[in-house]
């Protein structure tokens, strides 16, 4: 019962922005829910730090490349604690560990005849670090980022891609390697197009890991980035720890990498004899208006403000509740403060207090000892298992509407109850009942909303640890409970 999940290295030429935090949000929800199912996790994370781009970066700060990438990994860093992101390892690029790996990655594939020399000719996207085909002849432009590039020619050392061509198709034709379902024929019809031999190594770019060859070349930052996720589990230097977690479970990208991760990624597993990794799941962007929300759009939105304005769990909500994971989907403020006072405040701030309110005026604070309606009971066990199949699905927004059902159906349970009624009948059952589905919601939006989960719990008087495991939402209390200290969580936004 293991779990191996990866986000993406982030490049250290800009700070964290959405695009980083939707990634790495999802991932850790992931990583909460299968820790809370009992799997032994690993997660990975960390950030890119060679390449060209990274050298013109710290050269218009007047900083040295490794200056730039020290100060950057740090603001990732940082953002992630305050993100209550749960890696198991954040990796840097630059630490000689992955530098070995490799070189000798580098040297395994020199030696069975899957990178040999020649000669490159075409053009050369700095900003994307990858050679490029100009669609226009004359236009010298890329056509992914729309910048300028260079034409060079060059002595390369190759990774041979195109042997590969039938059993990446393959591959992606029958497992799931490739999600959602579908971005398959994406991949399949690139594939089919037929693949070229891949230059991993730059002649001219000074910032970057050596290659173990007598010309000192510069090793492809792309090439390098990819292996972090080997490196990241101990390949080639930590025998237990690789075969422990390899291979990956789940791989989360944005949809802008996907030929990298699902094309010559998988192409070098083979080209190494690994196992493949089961799911990579392509996400799709957050667009302002028609534009996707990128730092050479210069429309970036900064989590900062979210998080101060609204609190870190309710950034982490709307960005795993508000699109079909996969889908692009459309960031405003408009939006997220309709949700935040929809779900969080009225919805669910809403249910806590009203329960809390009940116990504390009709039974001074102690939850009565009486058993909880058979109804409530089973609609959680149901919830639950849909949620927790969503979840193995990575429909996110989907799980998270699953657990809404209950939330929905205990506001309206305690409406048709009635408990605070002087005549009403059952206001006993009525206030345990939903007290047992309050706590049950707790537990299942936790790997959601973790902070706010547990000071939700500790409001109702059980201990934090209560919602650690999945396996805990089937226990009634026995004995009267004594409410805690309440506070208002989610403030109405105008």
């Amino acid at each position: 019962m293991k779990f191996y999940i990866t986000t993406p290295l982030y490049y250290v030429n800009a700070e964290p922005h959405i695009g980083h935090t939707y990634t790495t949000v999802a991932a850790d929800c992931l990583a909460r829910f299968y820790r809370m199912k009992g799997y032994d996790v690993f997660f990975l994370t960390g950030t890119d730090e060679h390449g060209q781009k990274i050298y013109e970066s710290a050269k218009k700060e007047g900083l040295d490349p490794g200056e730039l990438a020290d100060k950057v990994s740090e603001v990732f860093k940082n953002m992630w604690k305050k993100l209550n992101i749960s890696y198991d390892r954040f990796i840097r690029t630059t630490e000689e560990k992955h530098k070995e790996v490799v070189k000798n990655v580098f040297k395994k594939l020199l030696e069975n005849g899957d990178l040999y020399k020649g000669e490159y000719k075409g053009f050369y996207c700095v900003y994307c670090e990858s050679y490029v085909n100009i669609e226009k002849e004359g236009e010298n432009i890329c056509p992914d980022c729309k910048r300028p590039v260079k034409e060079i020619s060059e002595t390369s050392y190759f990774f041979r891609l195109s042997k590969y061509q039938r059993q990446l198709e393959n591959l992606v034709e029958t497992t799931e390697i490739v999600k959602p379902e579908f971005r398959k024929n994406e991949v399949l019809n690139f594939i089919k197009k037929g693949l070229t031999d891949l230059s991993i190594t730059r002649k001219n770019v000074v910032w970057g890991i050596e290659s173990p060859t007598e010309e000192k070349y510069t090793i492809y930052v792309w090439f390098d980035a990819l292996l972090n996720y080997l490196s990241g589990i101990g390949y080639l230097y930590n025998n237990e720890l690789f075969e422990k977690y390899w291979s990956p479970d789940v791989q989360l990208i944005g949809k802008d990498i996907m030929r990298f991760h699902h094309i010559i990624w998988p192409a070098l597993l083979f080209a190494l004899g690994l196992p493949q990794p089961k799911i990579i799941f392509a996400h799709g962007w957050w667009i302002s208006g028609k534009e996707k929300i990128s730092k050479s759009k210069g429309n970036i939105i900064d989590p900062k403000y979210y998080i101060e304005e609204y609190g870190v769990d309710p950034f982490r909500f709307f960005l795993l509740r508000e699109i079909p994971f996969g889908l692009d989907g459309e960031f405003s403020e408009e939006n997220f403060k309709k949700r935040y006072n929809s779900d969080l405040v009225n919805d669910l701030g809403n249910l806590l207090n009203r329960t809390l309110n009940l116990i504390d005026k009709k039974f001074n604070g102690f939850l009565p000892d009486v058993k909880s309606d058979e109804n409530i009971i089973n609609f959680c066990e149901n919830v639950y298992e849909n949620y927790s199949e969503r979840m193995k699905k990575i429909l996110l927004s989907d799980a998270i509407e699953e657990i809404w059902k209950l939330v929905i159906y205990l506001n309206k349970y305690l409406d048709e109850k009635s408990p605070w009624r002087e005549n009403s009948v059952k206001a006993e059952e009525t206030i345990v009942s939903t007290f047992y589905g309050l706590r049950n919601l707790l537990i299942f939006l936790k790997p959601f909303i973790p902070e706010t989960s547990e000071k939700m719990i500790e409001m109702m008087g059980l201990e934090k640890k209560e919602i650690d495991k999945f396996e805990n939402f089937r226990i009634i209390y026995p004995g009267r409970i004594k409410i805690g200290k309440r506070e208002i969580l989610f403030y109405r936004k105008k």
